[in-house]
């Protein structure tokens, strides 16, 4: 990339606030055009199909197509270079680290975003896009960037499992309040969106309950609804109706259904038998 011509960014994140931070962000730095911004994944495919981004800040947990599904449809051939961003802490980041140019957990500080954004810069200026493109390529078809070795480098050590969740990122009045999961007594789902219940207060998060169950520890947290996740420590009653429907009543005093066909499995984990 010549030194006349600025580097064309692309922001894709479906929470307003979220886009509007990298927007303000980009703006103080030098040599930057902002091309466009999408709101969820089919904009994003149409906007870097259109617009031919030098670089795309690319949110990962979106409703209906993920930031994956952006690339594997875009195809990494003709991805540009790519800053992943997400809301919670290694996810999918093993893979991502070798794969992208950066990644961004949120909540990140300015200092963090700096850092992220002259990689990449560095990276177009460099070519360098190229070679990642192979690795992005192995991750989406499963093989893993543990698999794909640094050009002329050895071959990387296989990482760890992702951690399972600590803390998750709310955006709440123009702010981003960071919720320590060990306070959340449970998760509900309300419509596209979930719940986080912590105390008397609640909480709003634009995430599936599907992916929410997979990060958070086993050990300490359980599905008993479709639309319900409980911590196992908060459950202070199992409830039965005549109707042989069941609940839980938490410690809170908050009360919630569970499902006829997750209700041993509950009582397995909290050491109930059946006699």
């Amino acid at each position: 990339m010549s030194a006349e011509r600025a580097l064309r960014v692309l922001v894709v994140d479906d929470e307003p606030l979220a886009r509007l931070r990298l927007e303000d962000l980009l703006r103080h730095e030098p040599a930057v055009e902002i091309v466009g911004t999408a709101e969820d994944g089919d904009a994003a495919i149409a906007a870097i199909r259109a617009l031919r981004p030098d670089l795309v800040f690319l949110d990962v947990q979106m409703p209906g197509r993920t930031g994956l599904d952006v690339v594997r449809e875009v195809g990494p051939a003709e991805m540009p270079a790519t800053v992943f961003v997400t809301a919670f802490d290694q996810y999918a980041l093993q893979a991502f680290d070798v794969a992208a140019v950066d990644y961004l957990v949120k909540p990140f500080d300015d200092e963090r975003f700096e850092q992220a954004f002259r990689r990449a810069r560095r990276m177009v200026e460099l070519a360098e896009v190229d070679r990642l493109r192979d690795r992005l390529l192995a991750v989406l078809q499963g093989g893993g960037a543990a698999d794909a070795a640094p050009a002329g480098g050895p071959a990387p050590t296989r990482p760890a499992p992702p951690a399972y969740l600590e803390r998750i990122a709310v955006e709440m009045r123009g702010q981003v309040r960071v919720v320590p999961v060990s306070e959340i007594s449970a998760i509900t789902a309300s419509g596209p969106y979930a719940e986080l219940r912590v105390g008397d207060r609640k909480y709003i998060i634009r995430e599936r309950m599907q992916t929410l169950e997979e990060r958070l520890d086993p050990r300490a947290f359980i599905r008993i609804h479709r639309s319900a996740i409980v911590r196992l420590d908060q459950i202070d009653t199992i409830l039965k109706s005549p109707g042989g429907d069941y609940g839980v009543r938490l410690k809170t005093g908050a009360q919630l259904k569970v499902s006829r066909g997750r209700i041993e499995e509950l009582e397995r984990r909290i050491g109930l038998l059946r006699v």
